[in-house]
């Protein structure tokens, strides 16, 4: 083999490595990168958003609150304080969604179990009917840890008010009936500064993965 053709072919191997290189940075430069929206009342469905709230367009954060856990313990905000949470609106004698959307409540769970930023706020909308007691039974037979897990009960009005006013999650109920409340499959993230960042179908399987890669996401921030 002639030095020009060995010189040509080494010539042309680097070539090739720098172009991978170069095209390597130009993607990834010109890739966009993730983010995630932060969202106001304004924003979602007026349906699952007290109309007192409706026209607020930024600097949307979740209230303060207190309720009580499966542990007769008080739980409130400060229990959330830093920590990117997932919020939902249940009741332990639902048959139709409920069933599933704590089975996916259980695997996020797990998935983050190792993650001491990561926790989960189940809320019901039947505080009447779900006592302490009713909700620790509920608790052990769904396997939920109670230090990364909260399934609160309380006063209904309050109830209503945060899944209203603060999460946007939850639909009226009968007219007729005060601070009645018909709960949806939404699961609710928010983030370390109490701002709302995501909706997800909490019976969805596809939507599940979506939220575990945000959690995520937001974990690394």
């Amino acid at each position: 083999m002639s030095e020009f053709l060995k010189k040509y072919r080494l010539f042309l191997g680097v070539f090739i490595v720098f172009s991978i290189i170069v095209l390597s940075l130009f993607y990834s430069a010109l890739k966009p990168k993730k983010t995630l929206p932060i969202f106001n009342p304004a924003d979602v469905n007026p349906e699952l958003v007290d109309s007192t709230v409706q026209y607020k367009s930024k600097y949307h954060t979740i209230a303060d609150f207190s309720f009580i856990n499966q542990n007769g313990k008080t739980i409130t905000q400060k229990d959330y304080e830093g920590k990117i949470y997932v919020a939902d609106f249940f009741f332990t004698t639902c048959g139709s969604i409920c069933p599933k959307m704590t089975t996916n409540l259980s695997e996020i769970q797990k998935a983050f179990a190792h993650n001491p930023k990561v926790k989960l706020l189940s809320h019901t909308v039947f505080p009447e009917t779900d006592s302490v007691p009713v909700l620790k039974a509920y608790a052990k037979k769904h396997k939920v840890d109670a230090s990364k897990w909260n399934l609160v009960t309380g006063d209904k009005k309050e109830i209503y008010t945060m899944a209203r006013k603060s999460y946007l999650a939850v639909k009226l109920g009968k007219p007729s009936e005060l601070y009645d409340m018909v709960h949806t499959e939404n699961f609710v993230l928010v983030d370390t500064k109490r701002r709302v960042r995501g909706f997800y179908d909490g019976t969805n399987k596809e939507d599940m993965k979506r939220l575990i890669e945000d959690i995520t996401f937001l974990s690394n921030e």
